[in-house]
């Protein structure tokens, strides 16, 4: 019996922690770039059939398995989350400081204090020594700079203009009659073979495995920038918001199941067990 309410807790904790998901989802809706992530849920007894024989001892593979508790192998657990990539739509702002990629698979690379990280976020401005930067004061990794922290600098008074491969030129405001653009690097787009290993870190970046860095290849051709343009995260509201209340309605079953074993059936239990005694 008592196996029963801790299935209905494992279940009731795996909608929590799945609600943290949707609920992060959502609070992300207007963040620029931002993927949405989801989970998988799965049962604990799937889990130990793909591991048991990867297990150190061998009485408990196999020979362990026929005393399994049935009950508790059912408990629902979140056994995968994932991030889904797909596109965001973009929408257009005319700054010549907001940069979008078309393409699923290209980021911008930043640097940070813990070295190279990417992001689909290309709102970028200029900080206070003349540096391309994210919003928090990330510099923009130039394309010929992105091993070595080369950023990309802005003259005062000039206009940043880019192609959709991310080749840079600066026009003066000044003399703008001379129309003579002039060539200022290119930004660091970089694409990946396994972006399954990305990982968030705050602050809309990823992090890339540095045992994987041979995975990350610089885009140079690839046609996937727009400037004057952001792209918005590719939540869909109405999507997440059906989620939610699946999850609340599915957190409060299994809070019911777990009032009636305390409530019903765990006094009708003793008291039959202190009868017999």
């Amino acid at each position: 019996m008592i196996n029963g309410y801790y299935a209905a807790t494992g279940g009731m904790i795996t909608q929590f922690n799945r609600l943290d998901v949707i609920s992060n989802n959502l609070a992300n809706l207007n963040t620029n770039g931002f993927k949405r992530d989801d989970v998988v849920i799965g049962d604990f007894l799937r889990l130990y059939k793909q591991t048991q024989d990867t297990l150190p001892i061998k009485d408990h593979t196999r020979a362990a398995a026929q005393y399994q508790n049935r009950n508790l192998n059912r408990v629902p657990i979140i056994s995968e989350e994932y991030t889904d990539f797909t596109t965001g739509a973009l929408a257009q702002t005319d700054s010549p400081l907001d940069f979008a990629l078309q393409k699923p698979n290209a980021y911008f690379a930043i640097q940070t204090p813990d070295g190279v990280r990417y992001t689909r976020d290309g709102s970028f401005t200029i900080d206070n020594e003349g540096f391309l930067s994210t919003k928090q004061g990330f510099r923009v990794l130039s394309r010929a700079g992105i091993d070595g922290e080369g950023g990309i600098i802005v003259g005062a008074g000039m206009q940043i203009e880019a192609d959709k491969n991310g080749n840079l030129y600066f026009r003066s405001n000044a003399n703008e009659e001379l129309n003579a653009p002039a060539e200022g690097g290119a930004l660091a787009i970089v694409s990946f073979d396994n972006p399954k290993y990305l990982q968030k870190v705050g602050n809309n970046l990823y992090k890339y495995p540095d045992e994987r860095i041979e995975d990350r290849l610089i885009l140079v051709n690839d046609g996937s920038l727009a400037q004057g343009f952001v792209e918005k995260s590719n939540i869909n509201a109405v999507q997440e918001m059906t989620a939610l209340i699946e999850t609340n309605r599915l957190v409060d079953m299994y809070s019911k199941a777990m009032r009636t074993f305390v409530d019903d059936f765990a006094p009708e239990a003793i008291g039959k067990l202190a009868v017999r005694a």
